[in-house]
């Protein structure tokens, strides 16, 4: 049976996984990962593929792994991209998803987590810039600015968030616009600078150079 994103992004299991997986976040104080998130996300990684030429099928899972990739939340957040592959290999061969595609899904999913990170796949490299670029004011939830963690600064500061693809260049650039008097620029570095640096892998694996650029400045 052929699985469709719009089939995934409509099941009410799934939303109810995403939905108490970010309420289970908010308790503990991070940012939104809920449907704004994760939809952006699936659009981002689909356009990557669709950019560089990759197959209708493959953009189609990118944006059903995308969808699906922070559903581990919902048990904990420690170990989530493990979990959430579980899940969603569970939820998709129950849904009659071919074999070959809940593989390629389930192992996007399963190293998209910063510490164990990995574009092992198309699929996988797509998620990883997609997740690991977006970083927006909208994301923060906390109202109170002088109780603000260096998380909740860095995103609330990002005024401006842009992945742009240039395929006949082969790069991938981040351009933020990132309000000073929130955080400093070595902020971002701090708690961001592995993520960036996966993010220069998976455009490797894509054949593309990643760069980053912050108030007009290239720093990467």
């Amino acid at each position: 049976m052929h699985i469709t994103y719009d089939m995934v992004r409509q099941s009410e299991e799934i939303r109810t996984y995403i939905t108490q997986a970010d309420q289970s976040l908010s308790a503990l104080g991070f940012t939104e990962h809920s449907f704004a998130h994760v939809t952006r996300c699936a659009h981002l990684a689909a356009h990557i593929l669709s950019e560089l030429g990759y197959s209708q099928q493959e953009q189609e899972l990118s944006r059903i792994a995308a969808f699906m990739h922070d559903i581990g939340n919902v048990v904990n957040r420690h170990d989530h991209a493990e979990t959430g592959a579980v899940m969603a290999f569970r939820i998709l061969d129950k849904m009659g998803m071919p074999p070959a595609d809940v593989a390629a899904v389930i192992t996007a999913i399963g190293h998209h987590d910063d510490p164990t990170a990995f574009p092992v796949n198309p699929v996988a490299a797509a998620l990883i810039l997609a997740d690991k670029t977006d970083v927006r004011r909208s994301r923060v939830r906390n109202k109170d600015h002088k109780s603000f963690d260096i998380h909740d600064r860095v995103n609330y500061a990002a005024e401006r968030s842009e992945l742009t693809l240039d395929p006949e260049r082969r790069t991938i650039t981040l351009s933020l616009s990132i309000n000073t008097e929130f955080c400093a620029v070595m902020d971002y570095f701090e708690i961001f600078l592995e993520r960036m640096l996966l993010c220069r892998r998976a455009a490797e694996y894509l054949k593309l150079t990643f760069k980053l650029d912050i108030n007009g400045l290239t720093l990467l």
